[in-house]
């Protein structure tokens, strides 16, 4: 399972480094776009966490830092532009995707603790 995870948060990274850069008309479009900023990086926050569980630090400073580098290399392109506030829906939608998994670990550990101690 872990290696699937793995494909698929490097696949995430390659897809939303393509829809961020790409030309505007090779970007396909299937929701408002401060939507598709949020899920695209929940999505890869969420995948990459799973892939590297020990290493949550790590895969939020890459998630958030790919998000701010994305956005600025938007400035770079001539059909698109960087902008504050869709940087700031990107992190959210990676963190709240770390976040999800990260307490869904936490709730899962102290609930089989308190079925052990149970006995």
């Amino acid at each position: 399972m872990a290696k699937l995870y793995l494909a698929a948060g490097w696949l995430a990274l390659a897809l939303v480094i393509f829809v961020t850069l790409a030309p505007i008309h090779d970007r396909p479009m299937i929701a408002p776009p401060q939507f598709e900023r949020f899920a695209g990086f929940f999505i890869l926050g969420l995948v990459l966490v799973l892939a590297y569980s020990n290493r949550t630090i790590l895969i939020t400073l890459i998630v958030v830092g790919s998000a701010v580098i994305l956005e600025a290399l938007q400035l770079l392109t001539a059909d698109r532009h960087g902008d504050l506030m869709d940087g700031l829906v990107k992190v959210a939608g990676g963190v709240c995707g770390i976040s999800v998994v990260t307490l869904a670990r936490v709730g899962i550990t102290q609930a089989m603790t308190k079925i052990v101690s149970r006995g």
